[in-house]
């Protein structure tokens, strides 16, 4: 476990969850405390392999979009890919809440 994230990351896996994050605010407009949230949330209890973990054949934008959204009714997200995401239909997505503020997740200060 790091100061920010709760899984057990070797330092390539850090760096990748922290561009994850990274990717999460850029695209979504969300601070940074709330990106590392969703992980943490997401992901607390899952083994992650040192770097490069299976994760890591996904681009970190691919997984920025579940952390923020609801699959579609087709069970689709977008992949971050410009070319796959052409035409995809951003509306059809709902927002996943994030975290409860008084939630454990919540390790970077706003």
């Amino acid at each position: 476990m790091t100061a920010e994230f709760f899984m057990d990351l070797d330092d390539g896996m850090t760096e990748y969850f922290r561009e994850i994050a990274d990717e999460t605010v850029s695209r979504f407009g969300i601070s940074r405390a709330e990106a590392v949230a969703r992980i943490n949330e997401r992901y607390h209890d899952a083994e992650i392999s040192a770097y490069p973990d299976l994760m890591c054949h996904e681009f970190p934008e691919f997984w920025s979009y579940g952390l923020y959204y609801y699959p579609d009714e087709s069970g689709r997200l977008p992949t971050g890919d410009e070319d796959d995401d052409a035409g995809f239909d951003f509306a059809r997505l709902r927002i996943r809440p994030a975290p409860a503020k008084d939630s454990p997740f919540w390790t970077v200060e706003e």
